[in-house]
């Protein structure tokens, strides 16, 4: 059987030479690649028929992190702390999510990936935890810390596929993002929270696969547990009737 092909979602970047590139971080692609996946970029400006198209010769989609969603996509309101909102990539995430869900296609969400799955399904965002959540923990330990810092714990439903996966109900992970889900979507079932009660996880019941975490997993892969989770992902998008 060859192995499948899993679609990443790219951002746009202004590099040093001062022209805009599709990109995503390496760790992202070897992280699919070692979990015996064929890694391919979706990049963005693609028409709604053409994203269709391409996903027809996909097996797999990996939602990446990046920039914040637009308010307006969850019914937010501008905040001082939103950055980097790509109204393309928005559509084209939001599209490929819908896509993948009514085409029963596996995907994996991460960081941003988890909050756009969400808001594609319905659910909201904070804006940004630490103002508008009583009790919030430090989340955004980003820009000047390493990449695969532990900083808090998660609690893990017991039996829910993310548990299964790591072989764990709790679990250390890193945590990069300032944003986070504020209402769970009500296709989606909560799985993971931190200790403030922020989710970190959700899964979509009936789906061959469709699950996405908020912490860098992709970071993680010196951890078996993490490496589990890419290894689960691309074994979904291995299947014969795939």
């Amino acid at each position: 059987m060859p192995s499948p092909l899993i679609g990443i979602t790219t951002s746009r970047v202004l590099n040093k030479s001062n022209i805009y590139v599709m990109s995503t971080p390496e760790a992202y692609v070897q992280a699919v690649y070692h979990a015996g996946g064929l890694p391919v970029l979706i990049p963005l400006g693609i028409a709604d028929a053409d994203l269709e198209a391409m996903l027809e010769r996909l097996d797999g989609v990996l939602f990446t992190g990046g920039g914040d969603v637009a308010p307006e996509r969850y019914g937010g309101q501008p905040h001082p702390r939103v950055y980097d909102v790509d109204l393309d990539r928005d559509r084209v995430e939001l599209k490929l999510v819908k896509l993948a869900v009514e085409r029963q296609m596996p995907f994996l969400g991460i960081c941003r990936g988890f909050q756009v799955i969400n808001v594609a399904l319905g659910g909201t965002l904070y804006e940004d935890i630490l103002d508008q959540h009583a009790g919030a923990l430090k989340h955004d330990y980003f820009p000047g810390y390493p990449r695969d810092q532990l900083t808090h714990p998660v609690k893990i439903t017991s039996g829910s596929r993310l548990a299964e996966m790591l072989g764990l109900t709790e679990v250390e992970v890193n945590s990069l993002h300032h944003q986070g889900v504020r209402q769970v979507s009500p296709e989606l079932s909560l799985t993971a929270q931190a200790p403030d009660g922020i989710p970190e996880a959700v899964e979509l019941p009936g789906h061959p696969f469709g699950l996405a975490v908020q912490w860098h997993p992709e970071w993680l892969q010196a951890y078996a547990p993490m490496r589990s989770l890419f290894e689960a992902f691309v074994g979904a998008a291995k299947k014969p009737d795939r």
